[in-house]
């Protein structure tokens, strides 16, 4: 499975309101400028993770962007579920009926539980986790997402 840049981006973005937050909102033209993608892909994005609670808005001129939960609490998993519109290995995983065959498919029990074994691990990863490693190349000057 590829991921698609908007889990890639999505997690970026939420790294990057944990790292600049704290109890201040982030501009998304600063996460913009920072992580390098446009201010209207971010905008695209931030609508979905509002939709799943990851992060709450403020509007007016101190306004911006703050994660909706501790960073301890959201999960790489969760982000990519509610970012990918197939978060499947496979489309039959996801969808059984568009295969004649998937009730007694072999290999779509391999994907299903490839699948499985993926988000597990996914699920174990949380952004508080990756907070160290980026605030340290942050400090070196070196891109860290």
């Amino acid at each position: 499975m590829q991921l698609t840049t908007r889990s890639r981006y999505g997690l970026r973005m939420l790294l990057d309101i944990a790292l600049h937050g704290g109890e201040r909102p982030v501009r998304i033209q600063d996460i913009a400028k920072r992580r390098n993608i446009s201010v209207k892909y971010l905008e695209q994005l931030i609508r979905a993770l509002k939709k799943a609670g990851f992060i709450n808005s403020k509007r007016g001129p101190r306004g911006g962007h703050v994660l909706a939960m501790p960073p301890e609490e959201i999960r790489v998993g969760d982000v990519v579920r509610a970012l990918e519109s197939r978060p499947e290995l496979t489309e039959c995983v996801g969808n059984p009926e568009t295969c004649l065959i998937a009730a007694d498919c072999v290999t779509r029990q391999i994907w299903a539980r490839a699948t499985e074994s993926l988000f597990r691990e996914l699920d174990a990863i949380r952004i508080s986790d990756m907070l160290d490693q980026a605030q340290k190349a942050e400090i070196l000057g070196l891109p860290c997402c």
